[in-house]
Formats: structure tokens, C-alpha cells, sequence
């Protein structure tokens, strides 16, 4: 979807990769998730163990709040500063792309927005494949998410996921043109 807003001209801020940038690169955050999960939270090379991290925070909803504290703030000043980015160049449209942007506050960053979703069956599919995970890892995932009928009900715009990748592209050349009129 995020790519498609580009080829029209939009530019995206991907929050998950601008986390994982900031909790391998930015000192502060890496001090913090020593102190809360442990020296193994990263490799003897320095990068991020994602894996042991993950083991320590999916299926506990305290230890997930835990990190999210940790990087979310961190991720919204970098969101900050690519919207006085965006301002200067005189861009029509900045799409913060977000899994957690609800659950994270993030909607009070922008000024509208929208969800896209599709059946869970299908999302699981996808996310195994692309991230090279089991279904149960991706359903411990999802616990942490809004439901799909709760998204629909938060957002301004909902695309449904349910059709065919040109499907996918006409709803979000809509969107683009819905928003930036």
C-alpha cells in the first residue's frame, strides 16, 4: 500500500524500521533496553538480538509496553522531524506507516488516518512468509493489535485487503487523492 502512495507522490516515514534503526543505532535506547531486558538484549558484534528480544517481550503484554516505552518517543521526535522535512520540500502527503499506531498514540501525530486490513487468515499467511515466522509467532504478534473491527471503527479511511494487488492500487491512488484534495 505504502508503495503505491509513493508512486503518487507521497513520501512514508515506516516507523517499525525507523525503531529497529534507533534501537541498534541511538546510544540512549540501546542503554535503556540493557537496563530493562538484560546484557543479552544485543549480540557481542553490538546488533540488536531480535530474537531474544522477542522471546522476552511477545505473549506478555507488560514486557511489550515495557519496550514500546522505551522506543515509541524516540520514533515520534524522528516522525517530528520528518514533518518539518516534509513542510520544507512542500510535500502534499507524509504517511506515518505504523502496525501500532493507535495502540502507540501515534494517531495524535497526524491529521487523518487510515487502516488497511484484511482477513487474519491472510495476514498470517503473508507475515510467515515475508518475516520467516510460525503462525502461533504471528498470532502472539497480533494479540498486541487492535482488532480489525476496532481499526475500522478508529480510522478515518479503511482500504479492505481482499482482492488483488491492482485492486490494492486503485484503493490506494484513491485514498492519495482523497486526502490530498
Amino acid at each position: 500500500m505504502c508503495g503505491f502512495l509513493e508512486e503518487q507522490g507521497a513520501r512514508v516515514f515506516y516507523a517499525d524500521i525507523e525503531a529497529k534503526r534507533l534501537m541498534q543505532e541511538k546510544d540512549a535506547v540501546r542503554t535503556e533496553i540493557i537496563e530493562a531486558f538484560g546484557v543479552d538484549a544485543y549480540a557481542d558484534d553490538g546488533s540488536l538480538n531480535r530474537a531474544y528480544l522477542a522471546e522476552q517481550v511477545f505473549g506478555d503484554a507488560a514486557q511489550v509496553n515495557r519496550l514500546n516505552a522505551i522506543v515509541h518517543p524516540h520514533v515520534f521526535e524522528a516522525f517530528e522531524r520528518a514533518v518539518e522535512r516534509a513542510e520544507k520540500d512542500s510535500l502534499d502527503l507524509l504517511v506515518h506507516e505504523a502496525a501500532l499506531l493507535f495502540e502507540a498514540g501515534g494517531d495524535a501525530h497526524v491529521d487523518v488516518t487510515a487502516a488497511v486490513v484484511a482477513p487474519n487468515a491472510d495476514r498470517i499467511a503473508w507475515v510467515t512468509e515475508r518475516d520467516d515466522v510460525t503462525p502461533d509467532q504471528v498470532q502472539a504478534r497480533m494479540s498486541h493489535q487492535l482488532s480489525q473491527d476496532e481499526l475500522r471503527r478508529r480510522a478515518d479511511y479503511v482500504i479492505e485487503n481482499d482482492g488483488t494487488l491492482d485492486d490494492l492500487r486503485r484503493k490506494s491512488v484513491d485514498l492519495y487523492w482523497s486526502v490530498v484534495d
